[in-house]
């Protein structure tokens, strides 16, 4: 694949309008979508700045490559803008920015994408071609210039690669080095910085082997014989890459960055062995491209939300339908409508039973894999059956999956030819066993008393005591919006409402939930002069994202301006949680926000809530922004 096939003309700007960054981001995602590359703005621009937040793409000399891979993506596309008077763009050099490259990847990029979007890369650490996109006057021109400079790179490296012997072939008395490079994304500057080492290695006289580890997986994989033989190691990455097997070896260890734009003191510094020994952790596990070294929180983290994704779609359909046939009990108690729906919704049969076997099943299925489902599974029924419910249920999770790991290393010490035994005989055996125990004698009878205690405390709870605990329910949706804090506030209430069936606290959260998109839709309206056009129009969408509970709108305003945006918005949503307490709002419903409301107690009251907390954060936020120079 060519790489103008990717760069297409429709969505180039050869003007840019913006004189911020954000404005520049917004322009192009408005290109993106006015020609039907991406489906949705708001998410792209969310990903797009959650990369900015990591480290500016400004990479320098210019150029600035923000850039995403999303299913916000139609279509794989590189949006080719330019700005002749330049703007800034927070670059790593300090200097403005004048050409840009917003590459839209899709969440499912094929192979063939991602090499040409690395390819992309490749081409623009060289300086002459650099100039010449520069003083590019068209879109056809900017096409002319890629096609012959990819062709050029193509013949290049086709000439390098049949007159010269691998580096690890090479006699061992030459100066080498080696190195890995990563970004979070994998698309722009894993390549850039690859290419860089490479070209200024060669310039130097110093032989390299370069891994890459992108989008495309770990290329140029570094041997045990290339790390042994290396003066020094380069690991010029943004995220975590497999280190063990640099044991004993000086290793400079820096951003991503500084391989694109300090090569040659990269190189000079390894050579040297002025970075310190490096010295591998013995009790830790090598990691490899699936398995990155994370945090015991992270992991954790990780686990709990594979198990309460794969529950919400039972939460939402159950508890809605569930909510509506309590409608109708009120008005027709006999209604074969309402039988239908309460079997359906819950009881023994419906969507409920199934909430905290299937959170345990794919808690444990993201720790231990497949083996991990099924005993997950069954120890969430059984904390359901035995009265340990919600906590049961996590605790039957994490236990079941950990009991399937802990069989995996058990069993690796057995014959080879039983292994098509252990998925089909003993994991399910041996798990279900081991697991099964261990929540009837220890956590069932423990979580039992723990569920019951906490359930009459709640109960007794008193109107200024559920105010408070509403306040933090509402500001923790707001703090990180759809992060840890916002899932756990969101998690302790479907755990009340599954284990009372008292929608007193998701009132709160969704509340909470609701009103950092409605406040910056607010913002934007009667602030106008404090926005661009874009951010006007992001703040439409975000009316129709806060009425349907969808905290994740306001994230892309929260990225850009996190110090203002997040406070106001803790503020309100805080006020929001509240009120639903001091006024006694139950929403027996999990999700749908204002579409829900009137299956709550007090309907009116509840929208109150929204609104007043919405009003608060909207006029602090408003109130506060500073005016911007470009909004019309």
């Amino acid at each position: 694949m060519k790489i103008t096939d990717l760069l297409s003309k429709d969505v180039m700007t050869m003007s840019l309008k913006a004189t911020t960054k954000e404005g520049a981001i917004d322009e192009m995602i408005a290109s993106l979508e006015e020609h039907g590359k991406i489906n949705d703005p708001v998410l792209f621009k969310e990903q797009i700045m959650k990369r900015e937040a990591q480290s500016s793409t400004g990479i320098g000399d210019g150029i600035a490559m923000p850039h995403a891979k999303t299913k916000a993506v139609n279509t794989p596309t590189v949006v080719f803008a330019k700005s002749d008077a330049g703007l800034d763009y927070e670059s790593l050099d300090g200097a403005p920015a004048h050409l840009f490259f917003m590459i839209a990847a899709t969440d499912g990029a094929n192979e063939t994408h991602l090499e040409t979007l690395a390819a992309l890369s490749r081409l623009l650490v060289h300086p002459d071609f650099v100039n010449s996109l520069k003083n590019a006057q068209t879109p056809d021109e900017v096409i002319q210039l890629f096609d012959a400079e990819q062709a050029k790179s193509e013949q290049a490296e086709q000439a390098e690669a049949e007159s010269e012997k691998p580096a690890e072939a090479k006699a061992t008395d030459e100066p080498f080095v080696v190195a890995v490079t990563a970004c979070p994304t994998g698309i722009a500057h894993t390549y850039m910085a690859e290419d860089a080492l490479k070209a200024k290695a060669k310039e130097m006289g110093v032989q390299i082997k370069v891994e890459t580890n992108g989008s495309e997986g770990i290329k140029h994989r570094l041997t045990n014989e290339d790390i042994e033989r290396a003066s020094g190691v380069i690991v010029a990455a943004d995220k975590k890459v497999e280190m063990a097997r640099f044991d004993g070896k000086h290793v400079l260890e820096t951003p991503v960055s500084d391989g694109i734009r300090k090569p040659e003191e990269l190189i000079n510094r390894a050579l040297q062995q002025e970075a310190p020994v490096y010295h591998a952790d013995p009790n830790a596990e090598q990691s490899d491209e699936e398995s990155e070294k994370i945090s015991v929180g992270s992991k954790i983290y990780k686990d709990l939300m594979n198990g309460i994704s794969h529950m919400l779609p039972f939460v939402v359909g159950g508890g809605i339908l569930m909510a509506i046939s309590f409608l109708l009990e009120q008005f027709y108690p006999k209604s074969p409508v309402f039988n239908m729906l309460s079997t359906i919704s819950g009881g023994e049969t419906g969507a409920f039973l199934f909430l905290i076997p299937i959170l345990a099943g794919f808690i444990a299925s993201s720790i231990a894999d497949r083996p991990g489902l099924m005993p997950g599974m069954v120890g969430g029924l059984m904390a359901l059956n035995s009265g340990a419910g919600f906590l049961g249920g996590l605790a039957a999770g994490f236990l079941a999956g950990y009991v399937v790991v802990g069989l995996k290393r058990l069993f690796r010490f057995l014959p080879r030819s039983l292994d098509g035994l252990k998925p089909i005989l003993l994991y399910p055996v041996f798990g279900l066993l081991i697991s099964g125990a261990l929540m009837y004698f220890i956590v069932n009878p423990i979580f039992k008393v723990i569920n019951t205690f906490l359930t009459t405390q709640l109960e007794g709870l008193g109107t200024a005591n559920a105010a408070i605990l509403g306040l933090v329910l509402g500001g923790m949706m707001a703090i990180d919006m759809g992060g840890p804090f916002n899932k756990a506030a969101y998690t302790f209430a479907i755990g009340v409402f599954t284990s009372t069936g008292d929608g007193a606290f998701m009132a709160a959260v969704m509340a909470g939930g609701m009103v950092p998109p409605l406040a910056i839709a607010l913002a934007t309206t009667f602030f106008k002069n404090k926005f661009t056009e874009q951010e006007r129009q992001s703040g439409i969408t975000n009316y129709v994202l806060g009425l349907a509970f969808i905290t994740e709108g306001a994230i892309p305003f929260a990225a850009a301006d996190p110090l203002r945006v997040i406070t106001s918005s803790v503020i309100g949503s805080a006020i929001a949680g509240a009120l639903t307490q001091i006024w006694a709002v139950n929403v027996p419903a999990p999700h749908g926000g204002v579409f829900v409301s009137f299956l709550a107690n007090k309907p009116l009251m509840f929208l109150a809530a929204i609104l007043i907390g919405m009003i608060i954060s909207g006029l602090i936020y408003g109130l506060w922004k500073k005016p911007r120079e470009n909004a019309s």
